[in-house]
């Protein structure tokens, strides 16, 4: 059971742990690439802020040489309609990702008048078509924006250029690259993901040791009802209970309903004995009589009491025979299925009997059942009533809407209310019933009320209208009748 408990502080660790990790990795997944995004987003307006800076130098027609190329050691190139290079950064010695590898300026052809303009006109509309024709010393809105490296002064970085177009009056249009570094957002994204690296491992150490630490505390009562269970069961003391933690959880719940069922099956198990030894009881008395009489007639066989050892085996059959049904009833058995005319079943167990009266409809009063066992109870019944009636005994049976009813009154003395429920245990007389041998063992209406629950109904007593008793059987009809697992 420890190996049990352990297991299951593992699994839950595991479980826990496992989540908190896909978690982490999703929500570092989720930072990283969003401070990337923003790293690289200000890396281009960046790039764009140096690219409209050197624009709105060539746009107020500042010379090539005068040019602010060298700010913050950043590669700028500046591209002709050609797409020749026509001035770039001083130290600029190797670039990738603007399209034009030149870091060395190329001069530019002189361009006169018209033709220089038509010139301009046509190798604009030659290099994007896609672009808006730009005014005379004006600078694009729109720009393009890549990803490369550059080389200055032997440092090789990483860098996001944007490309600005600016249109001269004189030089025709231009195309200003300017890159901004990306050693920030290299750094930040290395260093968050160093950072993740390190921490996420041990805060899912933390989560993981936490979660075993509360597993075994919230299992430490299972353990203890465990425990307490294991020492039931070795000294078989029913009486012994499990601790209830004060938690108020399902721990203590579960504690709770096992001692719920040690009650009753420590409440079982003393019944069961009370039986065994009431049973023991009243089978000594017949089987001891008998014995009797049968050494008596081996030593003096014409003393002989047959009528006697007939009676008494007669008895012994009976009580056997209650004993066996009790038991079949504790132990679950299902009564059949089949439909019982009540009625029918009553004038049957009246039949034969002195001073036994049947009134009720001639229709038929079904249930379903099993016809053996209603016949037992309504047997039963009338032994007891005609134990206890001064002349009459009735027996009525109707229906009474979806369920039937079969009353057997006498005129005897009744039931006093204090035993109405007593009379229904097994192996009880009431005084005026002590005597085994006209009250029996006491087991007949215990059998007649365990019969009727076994069927979905009940039994119970009354007063009689003529002042004796009056026993009440209630049946589910044979379409009422609710399914009962015993």
């Amino acid at each position: 059971m420890s190996r049990l408990f352990a297991s299951v502080r593992a699994r839950a660790t595991l479980a826990a742990t496992l989540v908190v990790a896909v978690a982490l990795v999703a929500a570092g997944t989720a930072v990283l690439l969003s401070l990337r995004s923003n790293l690289l987003g200000e890396a281009g307006t960046q790039a764009e802020r140096s690219a409209r800076e050197v624009a709105t130098e060539l746009a107020v027609g500042t010379p090539y040489a005068d040019l602010s190329l060298d700010v913050d050691d950043r590669p700028v190139q500046v591209v002709d309609d050609d797409g020749v290079l026509v001035a770039a950064s001083e130290d600029l010695e190797r670039i990738s990702g603007t399209g034009v590898d030149a870091v060395k300026p190329q001069p530019a052809a002189p361009r006169d008048g018209e033709d220089a303009a038509a010139d301009d006109a046509g190798a604009d509309a030659d290099d994007d078509d896609s672009r808006e024709p730009l005014e005379p010393s004006e600078i694009g809105e729109r720009i393009t924006v890549s990803d490369g490296s550059a080389t200055i002064d032997g440092d090789k970085e990483d860098y996001r250029f944007a490309a600005v177009p600016v249109k001269t009056d004189d030089r025709g249009t231009l195309t200003v690259y300017a890159g901004a570094p990306l050693s920030a957002e290299h750094g930040a994204v290395n260093t968050a993901l160093t950072v993740m690296l390190i921490g996420f491992p041990l805060l899912l150490a933390v989560v993981a040791w936490v979660t075993w630490l509360v597993t075994r505390r919230a299992l430490r009562p299972v353990e203890g009802i465990r425990r307490e269970m294991a020492a039931i069961t070795a000294s078989e003391d029913l009486a012994r209970r499990v601790p209830v933690p004060g938690t108020h959880d399902e721990v203590a719940r579960l504690a709770t309903t096992t001692n719920e069922t040690l009650a009753a099956l420590e409440s079982s198990v003393e019944r069961q004995r009370g039986f065994v030894a009431d049973a023991s009881h009243e089978l000594r008395s017949p089987i001891a009589s008998l014995r009797t009489q049968l050494e008596v007639a081996a030593a003096h066989p014409e003393l002989l009491d047959l009528v006697g050892a007939v009676a008494d085996t007669v008895r012994l059959q009976r009580l056997a025979a209650d004993l066996l049904l009790l038991a079949r009833l504790d132990a679950g058995e299902r009564p059949a299925d089949a439909r019982v005319d009540l009625a029918a079943l009553a004038r049957e167990a009246a039949e034969g009997r002195t001073g036994v009266r049947v009134r009720g409809d001639e229709g038929v009063v079904s249930v379903a059942g099993s016809r053996g066992q209603l016949g037992r109870v309504l047997a039963n019944l009338l032994d007891n009533a005609e134990r206890h009636a001064r002349t009459v005994v009735e027996v009525s049976v109707r229906q009474d809407g979806d369920t039937a009813v079969v009353a057997v009154a006498d005129d005897g003395a009744g039931v006093p209310a204090a035993d109405r429920e007593r009379i229904f245990e097994r192996f009880v007389r009431l005084d005026d019933a002590r005597s085994r041998d006209d009250g029996g063992a006491g087991l007949g209406l215990a059998i007649a009320r365990d019969v009727a629950m076994r069927h979905g109904g009940t039994l119970t007593v009354h007063d009689a209208p003529a002042g004796g008793a009056l026993f009440e059987l209630r049946l589910p009809g044979a379409r009422a009748r609710p399914a009962r697992d015993g």
